[in-house]
């Protein structure tokens, strides 16, 4: 039986943009915009979505990942109370919560930070932060250097060799799920955390919480070197994120079956037996809609994100195909503040926020989607067929990136024979002849079958 996370399809909530707190924490009094993200709970279940990964969470000075204070609640957003009650009710309304665990650096104003400012060479927590030289000085002028992260000199990063800060990083992960509640963790730069610190993280959480999950951030490498029993559950599949998109805007399926074959391909893929997670925009990457030359590509790409092997994962506002993109180093255009009753009311095209609804129906309907096997049927540059098979469940995923409708004749799945096949929308039946299944796609879209 598939575990909570390994059929979850996740939705991915920023809560300092997408309630248009503050971009900057100048402390003074708790706003409690908690009783807002809480509205969003009806919706996220409505679509389908069966967990949320939010964040960041806790106190810090801008974007949230430059901490000041791990065991309170950003007090842009409210208090620890308000986020409790957060995570209660929906586990009430049966969904997951997983936080942002940022753990690679802190703020400058965070405790060991300002004790090292004000106590220099004399400080307990000179050896909490790598690179920590008085003899140079940083940009900010402390009168001493250190390591940043990306020489971003507002994130100071910690020195995970040190065992006072790893265990002070394993008390907060406790505090987190005795306070909260919470199901799991996205581990922020995990490409850059000592592979024993994660070792031990997924020692503790698992003596808290049997199926504890943990997700780690890594952009570049082997996804394979972190997902293991002693590690993480799971990676971020910035491969597929990138061919899914650049897949349709050059009209070419090569890439993405290509990506898929090299990862989940039964006799050879690396990552078979890993569940990665997959995405097709998020809080650090333009939005989907504005990386696409032709924005009706977001129906095909959905169908493949729900489908192809992978924890699917929905960022906020992109079910109505809310627009996004980078402005040089300045991430806020990708988190805007989304009022849910106006954009409900308000947004001109529901269509594609029915099609995600639509596949989160299906997913959660057919186990092929998160625990079959993969099989490519045709590839074209323009049209993409496979199967996910599981023995009780076995679907039929057909797209075309053209902008005309195509028909085409799609190989029967090797271990479905002589079946019948059902549209799961129109309710079509569809039987085999020599071999083959005859299939009209319409342009820019996709089908669904199961058997009959």
């Amino acid at each position: 039986m598939a575990k909570w996370y390994e059929e979850a399809v996740f939705y991915h909530m920023y809560p300092i943009g997408m309630t248009g707190a503050p971009r900057q924490n100048e402390g003074g009094e708790v706003t409690h915009r908690f009783p807002e993200l809480e509205l969003w709970l009806d919706h996220i279940a409505e679509i389908g979505c069966t967990a949320i990964y939010i964040g960041p969470l806790f106190e810090s000075t801008s974007h949230g990942y430059d901490t000041r204070d791990y065991k309170l609640v950003d007090r842009r957003l409210g208090d620890n109370e308000d986020f409790r009650r957060f995570v209660k009710k929906a586990h009430e309304k049966g969904i997951k919560v997983v936080v942002d665990g940022v753990f690679n650096h802190t703020g400058r104003e965070f405790f060991a930070f300002l004790d090292i400012k004000e106590k220099r060479e004399q400080s307990p927590y000179c050896g909490w932060y790598k690179g920590l030289n008085f003899g140079w000085d940083s940009p900010y002028h402390d009168g001493f250097g250190y390591e940043a992260w990306r020489n971003c000199f507002e994130l100071v990063n910690l020195n995970l060799a040190e065992a006072a800060v790893r265990d002070y990083l394993l008390d907060v992960i406790r505090f987190w799920i005795d306070t909260f509640d919470i199901d799991g963790i996205r581990l922020d730069c995990a490409d850059c955390l000592d592979f024993s610190f994660m070792e031990e993280i997924r020692r503790v959480t698992k003596e808290k919480k049997a199926d504890f999950w943990l997700m780690g951030e890594v952009i570049h490498g082997d996804y394979s070197r972190y997902i293991n029993d002693r590690m993480l559950h799971s990676v971020t599949n910035y491969e597929l994120h990138k061919g899914l998109y650049s897949g349709h805007n050059d009209h070419n399926y090569f890439e993405i079956a290509h990506t898929i074959r090299r990862q989940f391909d039964a006799n050879g893929g690396i990552y078979r037996g890993c569940r990665l997670y997959s995405f097709v925009d998020n809080h650090d990457v333009d939005r989907l809609v504005s990386k696409l030359h032709e924005p009706v590509h977001v129906y095909p790409i959905y169908m493949l994100l729900y489908t192809l092997p992978g924890i699917p994962s929905l960022y906020y506002g992109s079910e109505w195909g809310i627009q996004g993109k980078k402005d040089g180093p300045n991430d806020d255009p990708l988190r805007p503040s989304v009022d849910l009753e106006e954009v409900q009311k308000a947004w001109p095209d529901p269509k594609l926020l029915a099609w995600i609804t639509a596949l989160g129906k299906f997913h959660k309907e057919h186990p092929a989607c998160y625990e079959g096997t993969y099989e490519e049927l045709l590839l074209t540059n323009r049209q993409y067929a496979f199967a996910r098979e599981t023995q009780e469940d076995k679907i039929l995923v057909a797209v075309n990136n053209d902008a005309q409708e195509a028909t085409l004749s799609v190989r029967e799945p090797a271990k479905a024979k002589g079946k019948i096949w059902r549209d799961v929308w129109s309710g079509e039946i569809l039987t085999p002849e020599n071999g083959n299944l005859q299939l009209r796609v319409e342009a820019c879209s996709g089908r669904l079958l199961s058997i009959e």
